[in-house]
């Protein structure tokens, strides 16, 4: 198993969060998703050579996420999570120095508090709900046929129950 680099930084003055724990969370749910035989081989990573994978959180508002929407994504609202898969999307695939850079996940915390709110689940159940989505989608994973959305949806939620969340 590779190395992991997963970053993160809060910028949302208004919700303080442990992320030395979501890192940990974020290491366990992606360790799960490579030892699944079925993910790796379809995952951006198969047929790579690497010894680390690297990775950001940025957590923030949706006021954030709507700014970033709007400038790169041409898109006029907010999000509870972006995600740039840059390894996954790029033609022309980077390794530095064996690191293979995945990309950024940023989450709206605020998103995360009022979704958890419209769930009945807790905010943590709803931001590792988020942070197993970002990691599919920074593997190369996308849900835009009902077929992908209910892969993704069983993967997150194995995901989560492997470390120790239950389903909703």
């Amino acid at each position: 198993m590779p190395d992991f680099n997963i970053f993160s930084e809060n910028i949302y003055q208004s919700r303080e969060i442990d992320e030395k724990e979501f890192i940990n969370k974020a290491r366990e749910i992606l360790r799960f998703y490579l030892s699944l035989p079925d993910v790796y081989a379809k995952c951006c990573l198969n047929g790579f050579v690497y010894d680390t994978i690297s990775f950001d959180f940025l957590y923030c508002d949706s006021k954030k996420t709507h700014q970033i929407n709007r400038e790169y994504r041409n898109k006029d609202y907010p999000a509870d999570i972006i995600t740039f898969a840059i390894f996954a999307d790029s033609d022309e695939k980077i390794i530095f120095d064996g690191e293979i850079n995945l990309g950024e996940v940023i989450i709206a915390l605020d998103k995360v508090i009022e979704e958890a709110g419209k769930k009945d689940v807790t905010k943590e159940y709803e931001l590792a709900f988020l942070i197993s989505h970002g990691i599919l989608h920074l593997l190369g994973f996308d849900h835009q046929t009902e077929e992908d959305y209910n892969f993704v949806i069983d993967l997150q939620n194995r995901a989560l129950e492997s470390i120790g969340y239950d389903k909703i």
